[in-house]
């Protein structure tokens, strides 16, 4: 502490408060030698010490008093409340400290070996395991390693498949049969960008009939180009001129998952990509189950698609992860999860009979999670996002491809969406 005060007054800097990192808490006599040594007051002389969750550093500070001496530090007695409302934020570590259960979600990327890369996305799932009271366990899958049949096993034990964004070609036929496990299982599934083209691609291939769909970013010959670039897009000579990038608007097909997950009919999200749903199939694609729920004011880009006859299956075009915060987490993570819960809790519930048979005529054992939670008592299950869709029979083989080289009418799902109440959540229109 000494020699960081001196480094700093050599450049001329007097630091005003110092917060003291340690692994337990400093002793009074300790933080008074502090200030006698660096110039500060007592009162600003905060200790820091490891905590289990960073969301608890909030609450270690305000203990400390570092946020009353800031406030008078600054002149600010008039603005600032009395005592600070920190009620949320306290049941939000209660939250996070306590959970009812883990669930396994799968991250398919080609990053995984660098997990910093997702972090954004790991951390959007965090505030949604938070608002439903469970822990989210994230399972690293590379998406190379299920191009292998026999890698796919360890997709059995997870209660959500998550395909976050990405560029380049490596790893994509992984994605895919990751998509494809999780629409023909009935898992719940969220695309994120590269995530929602691979979902398209694969409701191309196995749904529409469209033998060897692709995207053109990955193969410039193939015959069904469902991922491609706009025609104006290719009038750019710059590379970096072709990204859509930003806020931009996005129009929600009402009674869809995605408008009752945001409460509202047009919301704002950040994008960063290249590539578009294209158009030309966008009516071979609808009439194969696809329903384009979210897109551009102008009904010409697709922001997001989902499966009205499966329990939950969303992927967007965007980026929703950059806009979720701890105590408001992103309405499609929020309801994703609460989704993988609600199966966690299904599965756990129908094998409590088969653990009731083995004990016989004895009281049988509350049935454990796979992940630990042995002997706990079993919980009502959250109520899902929205209601799972009745099951429907097997869609018979399509006939032989057409495409229709016109432009896709505005979003109308071929079949009706499940609807429910959904509380509202952000993003909304920015103020």
């Amino acid at each position: 502490t000494q020699h960081s005060v001196r480094e700093l007054r050599s450049l001329g800097i007097q630091p005003d408060a110092i917060v003291c990192r340690t692994d337990r808490p400093i002793t009074d006599a300790l933080k008074r030698k502090i200030s006698l040594l660096s110039d500060v007051d007592v009162a600003a002389v905060v200790s820091a010490p490891d905590a289990d969750s960073i969301y608890e550093i909030p609450l270690v500070l305000h203990a400390e008093g570092l946020d009353d001496y800031l406030v008078r530090h600054l002149r600010l007695e008039q603005q600032a409340a009395p005592e600070p409302d920190l009620a949320e934020w306290e049941a939000l570590v209660k939250r996070i400290r306590d959970p009812r259960r883990t669930v396994r979600i799968a991250l398919v990327g080609k990053y995984v070996n660098l997990p910093d890369a997702y972090l954004s996305v790991t951390q959007a799932l965090a505030h949604a395991g938070a608002f439903h009271g469970v822990e989210v366990e994230v399972v690293w899958i590379g998406s190379d390693d299920l191009e292998d049949p026999q890698a796919r096993k360890v997709l059995e034990t997870i209660d959500g498949v998550l395909v976050p964004g990405g560029f380049g070609v490596r790893g994509v036929e992984g994605k895919i049969e990751a998509v494809r496990y999780a629409r023909e299982q009935g898992v719940p599934f969220l695309g994120i960008c590269l995530g929602l083209q691979t979902a398209v691609i694969e409701i191309a291939r196995h749904l529409a009939g469209l033998e060897n769909a692709n995207s053109s970013e990955f193969d410039l010959d193939t015959p069904y180009p469902v991922i491609d670039l706009l025609p104006d897009q290719r009038r750019v000579a710059d590379m970096g001129g072709t990204m859509r990038l930003g806020l931009d608007p996005c129009r929600l097909l009402k009674g869809s998952r995605a408008e009752q997950a945001y409460g509202d009919g047009l919301v704002f999200e950040r994008h960063r990509h290249r590539y578009e749903v294209n158009n030309r199939f966008r009516r071979r694609l609808e009439e194969a189950g696809l329903v384009c729920s979210g897109t551009s004011p102008d009904g010409r880009l697709v922001e997001i698609i989902e499966l009205g006859d499966h329990p939950w299956f969303v992927a967007g075009q965007f980026h929703p992860e950059f806009r979720s915060r701890p105590t408001r987490p992103h309405p499609l993570f929020r309801d994703f999860v609460g989704a993988a819960t609600a199966l966690a809790d299904a599965r756990d519930a129908a094998r409590a009979p088969v653990a009731a048979g083995q004990h016989g005529g004895e009281q049988p054992l509350a049935a454990g999670h796979r992940n630990g939670a042995d002997g706990q008592p079993a919980r009502p299950a959250p109520v899902p996002a929205s209601p799972p869709a009745a099951a429907t029979p097997p869609r018979p083989a399509p006939a032989a491809p057409t495409v229709d080289l016109t432009d896709g009418p505005a979003i109308r799902p071929e079949r009706p969406v499940q609807t429910g109440q959904v509380g509202a959540g952000e993003p909304r229109r920015p103020g």
